[in-house]
């Protein structure tokens, strides 16, 4: 199981801010694709990644039992 946290107008988009998907061994990239996959409002392509805590790449792997945050670009002024 795969915690996920969702942010800004991703989670507006979802309607949701946390998710738990069956999910394991898989790579940042891997997650992302399967998520986009499954809910299709989702755009994942610009977004940074972390997992427990810690910003992740693309190529990070991702556990059973790890939490990842989907975080959106932030502009303002």
């Amino acid at each position: 199981m795969i915690n996920i946290l969702l942010f800004a107008h991703l989670q507006e988009a979802l309607g949701e801010s946390k998710l738990s998907i069956e999910l394991s061994d898989v790579t940042v990239a891997q997650l992302k694709e399967w998520m986009e996959k499954h809910y299709p409002q989702l755009s994942l392509q610009q977004i940074m990644t972390a997992v427990n805590e810690e910003f992740a790449t693309d190529t990070t792997i991702v556990k059973s039992g790890d939490t990842i945050a989907f975080i959106p670009p932030i502009s303002g002024g």
